[in-house]
This record gives C-alpha cells, sequence and structure tokens, in this order.
C-alpha cells in the first residue's frame, strides 16, 4: 500500500477507558455499567490513525507522559502505521486519560484530563513546524492548548498546506486565526456552542463571516451539511447498526483528509469521510474502530459509489 501524501496531526494523546453502560446517567445518578475496556486515544492519535488506516504517510505531534501509559500509547500508534517519532515523552507528568461511558444505543458521554497534552507549548510547536509544512494536509483539534493551535497556524504558510480544524471539544475560538482555516468540522452540538447561534444556517453563516472557508457540519447518521460562500449542501449519511459512536468523527476527519490530500473531488471526499464514520460506529472502541482503505472503498461499492 502507498503511504503518500502526507498528513500531520497535531494534537492529543490519550488513554480512553471505555465503560459500557445500560445507558447514560442523569445528573446525580449512579448507574450499574456492564464491562469495562482500555484503548489508546485522543482526538489527534484517532485522527492519525484513521489517516494512517486509509493509506496515508501520517505523522502525529503531541505530547505523553513518561509513564507506562505513554510507552503503551506510543507503540500502539506507532504499530498502527502513524510516525510518532516526533511526539515527546514529557517528565514528572501523566499521560492524557479519558473516561468514555457508552450506552447500549451507541451514545456516549466523555471526560477527558489532559495530562501531558496541556504541556504543548511554544517550543515544541516551533521544532515540528517544519515538518507541518511539509504535508498536504494538516489537522487540528482543541484537545490540546488553543493558544498552542493558533501559534501552529499562524506560523504555516498562507496557502498549503490544505488546514483541517476539528473545534471539538467546543470551546472559545475567537483567538484562533479562522481566516487560515481552510475547513472547519463541528458537530450540530459544537457548531451552537462555537457561536452562541441556534439554526445550522445563521451559525455557518457566522463562522463564514469570521473567515472561515468551508463549514463542515457532521449531523451522524444524516451525514453532513457542507456549508460555503456559494450555498448549502447536503451529502446523505448511511444506515448502519451503532454500537458506539466514539470515534465516528475522528474517522470522518482522517478519511476527509486523505481523500483531499490525493486531489479526490470535494463531494468524492464527503462520501469518503461518511463512509469511515458510518463503519466505525458498528465497532466498539476508538482507535480499535478505524477503517482500512479497503473496507472504505468495498463499503462505498456496497452502497451504490464510484
Amino acid at each position: 500500500m502507498t503511504k503518500e501524501p502526507l498528513v500531520s496531526v497535531l494534537g492529543s494523546i490519550n488513554m480512553d477507558f471505555v465503560v459500557e453502560t445500560p445507558r447514560l446517567p442523569l445528573r446525580g445518578e449512579t448507574v450499574l455499567g456492564r464491562k469495562v475496556a482500555h484503548y489508546p486515544g485522543g482526538k489527534g492519535a484517532n485522527q492519525a490513525v484513521a489517516a494512517a488506516r486509509l493509506g496515508a504517510h501520517v505523522s502525529l505531534f503531541g505530547m505523553v507522559g513518561d509513564d507506562p501509559v505513554g510507552k503503551d500509547l506510543l507503540q500502539a500508534i506507532h504499530t498502527r502505521g502513524v510516525s510518532v517519532d516526533r511526539v515527546e515523552r514529557k517528565s514528572e507528568v501523566l499521560s492524557g486519560l479519558a473516561s468514555i461511558w457508552v450506552a447500549e444505543d451507541g451514545e456516549n458521554s466523555i471526560v477527558c484530563v489532559p495530562g501531558a497534552n496541556s504541556c504543548v507549548d511554544a517550543a515544541y510547536v516551533d521544532g515540528v513546524l517544519p515538518q507541518m509544512r511539509m504535508s498536504s494536509v494538516v489537522l487540528f483539534q482543541l484537545e490540546i492548548p488553543v493558544a498552542m493551535v493558533s501559534h501552529a497556524i499562524e506560523r504555516l504558510p498562507h496557502e498549503s498546506p490544505l488546514l483541517i480544524l476539528d473545534p471539538a471539544p467546543a470551546q472559545d475560538i475567537s483567538s484562533l486565526p479562522l481566516e487560515r482555516i481552510d475547513i472547519i468540522t463541528p458537530n450540530r452540538g459544537e457548531l451552537a456552542t462555537l457561536t452562541g447561534i441556534a439554526g445550522m444556517e445563521r451559525a455557518t453563516a457566522a463562522l463564514l463571516d469570521r473567515g472561515v472557508k468551508v463549514v463542515v457540519c457532521k449531523c451522524g447518521a444524516d451525514g453532513a451539511f457542507v456549508v460555503d460562500h456559494a450555498g448549502l449542501r447536503h451529502f446523505p449519511g448511511f444506515r448502519v447498526n451503532t454500537v458506539d459512536a466514539t470515534a465516528a468523527g475522528d474517522a470522518f476527519n482522517g478519511a476527509l483528509a486523505v481523500a483531499l490530500a490525493e486531489s479526490r473531488p470535494f463531494d468524492e471526499a464527503l462520501m469518503w469521510a461518511n463512509a469511515a464514520g458510518a463503519i466505525a460506529v458498528t465497532r466498539r472502541g476508538a482507535q480499535c474502530s478505524l477503517p482500512s482503505r479497503e473496507e472504505v472503498l468495498a463499503f462505498i461499492r456496497s452502497q451504490g459509489g464510484f
């Protein structure tokens, strides 16, 4: 399998502790869980693995703790085809952890403790920027300090590489140079939180007014809505039996990045992204649920695509 083109990811690296439960607890309520397992995760690492599984040469940049969890994380991510040579192991800091509750219907709630992810600083970002500049696509999320995402974006060339921002967890992005972001990929809830505006069309228009070139709103089984200055388009999703939606958004972003890095038409890239997300929700866990290139292509053909 070819390992081109180049995709870089600056983001979080966590260990996910997943608890299966009949339903998500209400506020103040205790619910008996059924099973617990741990998996490598973090939005940055997940999206890097998603892209590597789809055939891209991927470099992941970020930090883990100098602890057994950090060692296990790097080994697992490397085994899945991602270059982790420039991931820094931070002494006297714990690796990032996430507690994920997954209900029978596939819905989930997540609490993330950043750990070493919060230690990503300007000196580290400056050190890895030369490699990021060589990429076709760079993926960002918001599980490392927002100031460092901004620092990286401001120092990348104005025209390339293509920059994709997954604004999760949703928070204040007013400090980001949004005019340099090519594609932003919130889900419905994140879109409302980012803009403070109800209604997709008004909320996406607000992001375009702030400089973003394209808004891709991820809507689960409903697929994705793409909004740019030419208007709104809907890319329907694929109907599957949802088991665990934890990595759906990460699968979507990784697939979108690879397809665009391969210079595929935008409509085709959205089909790739929707297909990858659909396959991921049929499996439990984060990185272990991410589909291969062959699986995505076979799934699209089975749905009458290509």
